[in-house]
């Protein structure tokens, strides 16, 4: 269901919430650069079937003059504006949203966090200066290679196509020479966005080890 929340700061934004309310754990779920739409949607949907509390948050918002749940189209019109949403968003600002976005989890013991793209490099944000998180789990998010000498606060994974043309294989291999002792999976012949099924970008093999790879991740950090 479509809900409200309201960060720190006083900042009122949309989120997607889903799943039992009587979760043990909870997962903040991060948008791409095309909004809580139908794709982040069906990923928290997946989640909760597996028995998780889940909530989306609508990072847009901020930078939307009072447009809330923006959802962006895969076509050059959409990734264009979500381009120019995320430049005028601060990574401060959106982590806000964020533990805002895990302080609606209130019922849930174990908070974890994941993302695609930009979700995915504000995974890697939120492990390395919130003290909210049990575990994040970062699929192709770029950006990460400029933050790979953070420090993170608790286990982290992350997923990279060997084929993304977004997040070349030096800037993986940068984030794997400053953190080698987290788990860094590359998928051979994965591209960008290799997990937004419907769309020629979706490579089904790496889509679907990378989220058996997360659920395994996630089960071994909230039990």
């Amino acid at each position: 269901m479509d809900i409200t929340l309201t960060a720190a700061d006083g900042h009122s934004f949309a989120a997607y919430l889903c799943g039992p309310q009587d979760a043990r754990a909870g997962i903040v779920v991060l948008p791409e650069i095309f909004g809580i739409n139908a794709h982040i949607r069906q990923m928290a949907d997946r989640f909760a079937a597996q028995g998780y509390r889940v909530v989306s948050p609508s990072l847009f918002d901020r930078a939307t003059d009072g447009e809330t749940g923006l959802q962006l189209d895969y076509d050059n019109a959409g990734r264009d504006r979500g381009l120019a949403l995320r430049k005028a968003i601060r990574d401060e600002d959106a982590l806000r949203d964020i533990e805002a976005a895990a302080a609606a989890l209130k019922d849930q013991a174990v908070r974890l966090v994941t993302g695609y793209c930009w979700g995915g490099y504000l995974s890697w944000r939120a492990a390395c200066l919130s003290n909210t998180f049990a575990a994040a789990s970062c699929w192709y998010g770029g950006g990460i290679a400029r933050h790979a000498d953070d420090t993170p606060r608790i286990p982290v994974q992350m997923h990279f196509g060997g084929k993304d043309s977004a997040i070349p294989l030096p800037d993986v291999e940068k984030i794997q020479a400053a953190q080698p002792g987290l788990p860094i999976h590359i998928y051979p012949e994965a591209g960008h966005a290799f997990g937004r099924e419907g769309t020629a970008a979706h490579h089904p093999a790496s889509a679907a080890l990378a989220w058996e790879r997360t659920l395994a991740f996630f089960a071994e950090h909230s039990a």
